[in-house]
């Protein structure tokens, strides 16, 4: 009997795990510090917002549009799987689109399930973001400015054979790993002598992302690893990899940082576990 109340209680807190970890909403908060950095950005915020999955925390989103309002952003970025690939309806994401551009300037990269859509419905759904007031970087260049001071924020999203599923060992990977030259054929040189933001939707290039010139990368895809395991990290990545290196939170590599958002969707997958929804908030600071 003892045995069996023991086995309940385990049972009932992994189900109030799994209800916490798919519809409870955290903020994460990150202070970025980088002597490139203008002093008139200094606290400057950047909400990511990531795998969102065409999910929602509330009616048209009101849960999830509240707490970002809260934050009181200077920017919004949407790094990507906002929708699903087998969406056809994208009414909740122009709702949702509607909302956030109220609050501040929104920018959009695409992930590897927008790419996955028919190219006449993928169409439609970035010329309607447009048309709302969304600013869509399609490998480009945007400008943020403050006080007369500039840093960039460039956007980038690759071919998805760089989505390669690493359980199959049969393909040579140095045909299928990103480099800092195919990064420059895709957006061009970094300009180093500015401080350089890159929304890049897999996490999985970080060294790429580093050679070319990124003192920022803000990226997603990998959900936190889906179920996180307590004192090691991420179980699995969209790519079939245990214990991917980059599950999330903050990295560093030459000088260079990047954030891996948890994401807020449950992705093909459709589980997280110890692993709520993330909505993350990057503070800027100069370190001069």
């Amino acid at each position: 009997m003892i045995g069996l109340k023991i086995f309940l209680i385990i049972v009932f807190l992994i189900f109030a795990e799994f209800v916490i970890s798919n519809t409870f909403l955290s903020v994460t908060k990150v202070t970025v510090k980088d002597a490139k950095i203008p002093a008139s950005f200094n606290g400057y915020k950047i909400v990511q917002l990531s795998d969102l999955h065409d999910k929602s925390f509330g009616k048209d989103n009101s849960r999830l549009i509240r707490v970002i309002d809260n934050q009181k952003p200077d920017i919004i970025v949407l790094t990507g799987d906002i929708i699903n690939s087998t969406d056809t309806n994208f009414q909740n994401l122009y709702s949702f689109s509607k909302q956030l551009v109220k609050i501040c300037p929104v920018y959009y990269i695409v992930g590897n399930h927008e790419q996955m859509l028919p190219s006449g419905l993928y169409k439609d759904m970035i010329g309607n973001l447009k048309k709302i007031g969304i600013i869509v970087l399609d490998n480009e260049k945007a400008t943020l400015v403050k006080n007369g001071k500039k840093i960039n924020l460039y956007g980038l999203w690759f071919n998805l054979r760089y989505y390669r599923n690493l359980s199959n060992q049969t393909a040579d990977v140095s045909d299928y790993y990103l480099t800092k030259v195919t990064i420059e054929q895709l957006i061009g040189k970094a300009n180093t002598s500015s401080y350089n933001i890159l929304l890049a939707h897999n996490p999985v290039y970080f060294d790429a992302f580093s050679a070319w010139g990124a003192d920022l990368t803000l990226s997603g895809h990998i959900h936190g690893g889906m179920i996180r395991i307590p004192f090691k990290g991420g179980l699995l990545s969209p790519e079939i990899k245990f214990f991917p290196k980059y599950d999330a939170g903050i990295f560093k590599d030459n000088g260079s940082e990047m954030f891996v958002s948890r994401g807020l969707g449950n992705g093909t997958f459709g589980i997280r576990l110890f692993n709520t929804p993330e909505i993350a908030v990057i503070f800027l600071e100069s370190d001069k």
